[in-house]
């Protein structure tokens, strides 16, 4: 069986500063796998994100390469053609769900507004398929929370009203850009199982965006690590965090925090490190990293 997501030699410019953000980027996606995009702030994984989802900032463009969804590249499909695809066959997790969610608007219309429109469903199925979702997500009195405003919600309340408005129209492709940000580490973890028992059950592909490796072997099966907008390293998850094969990649595990060693300190990427890569990678794509 095909991947369900293929990116191609992608490649991407900042217009207003004439600078590449993505260089050659590849990567693969099987179905039903949760992959997690990995790296520093400003390594390309959101850039990734919202070209698959087609919104990247107007200054950004892209240059070259293929994003094959399905076996049809994206970024070849008229505009319309590719609209439908989102919210029905490619959803997206924000980040943020205080500013995610409509603050004028009521639950209930923010979660049903898609299955009207997308499956045409009335104003009863609708509301009976919103309340299926909040149970689905574990919200306790779905009714009250259906007709309630996001202020009146918790974040933790928020992301779920997020992970089931996500989920809702059964898509095969999830985008998940740092769902877990804002949450407290209680509530991360919490959320963590849901979006990986909700992936189980709908058997829905996931892109999980991440700075976080702790996050990344919790619910990955993959990772894909950048740095520059450039792929360091990619393979299944057990194998990279126990037998790196990039130096890079070894620094990243050794500066995190462990849980179980709590006298052993901090350790920062070193500095040769990050040299030697930037060196290599300068000479690989002919600008500097």
């Amino acid at each position: 069986m095909s991947p369900i997501l293929t990116i191609e030699r992608l490649s991407a410019r900042v217009q207003s500063r004439d600078q590449e953000i993505l260089s050659k980027v590849s990567l693969s996606l099987e179905r039903g796998e949760v992959m997690g995009l990995v790296g520093e702030s400003g390594a390309g994984k959101s850039t990734i994100g919202k070209a698959l989802l087609g919104i990247l900032p107007r200054d950004v463009v892209i240059t070259g390469g293929a994003i094959r969804y399905d076996g049809r590249d994206l970024l070849a499909l008229p505009a319309r053609e590719r609209r439908q695809l989102l919210g029905a066959e490619i959803t997206l997790i924000p980040q943020d769900p205080q500013t995610a969610l409509n603050p004028g608007r009521r639950i209930e219309a923010q979660l049903t507004d898609g299955l009207r429109m997308k499956r045409g469903l009335s104003g009863t199925q609708a509301h009976d398929k919103a309340l299926a979702l909040l149970e689905e997500v574990h919200i306790r009195e779905p009714e009250r929370v259906l007709a309630a405003y996001p202020h009146e919600l918790s974040g933790g309340m928020r992301q779920r009203v997020l992970i089931a408005a996500a989920f809702a129209l059964e898509p095969r492709l999830v985008i998940a850009d740092e769902p877990t940000t804002a949450l407290d580490v209680t509530v991360q973890k919490q959320i963590l199982r849901l979006i990986r028992s909700m992936q189980e059950a709908h058997g829905t592909a996931v892109v999980f965006v991440t700075h976080d490796l702790g996050v990344v072997a919790q619910i990955c099966d993959s990772v894909t690590l950048l740095y520059g907008g450039t792929v360091i390293e990619a393979g299944p998850t057990a194998n990279m965090l126990v037998h790196p094969g990039h130096p890079y990649t070894r620094a990243l595990i050794d500066a995190c925090p462990r849980y179980d060693r709590p006298d052993a300190g901090l350790h920062p990427v070193p500095d040769g490190v990050i040299s030697a890569m930037r060196r290599d990678l300068s000479q690989r794509y002919g600008r500097p990293v």
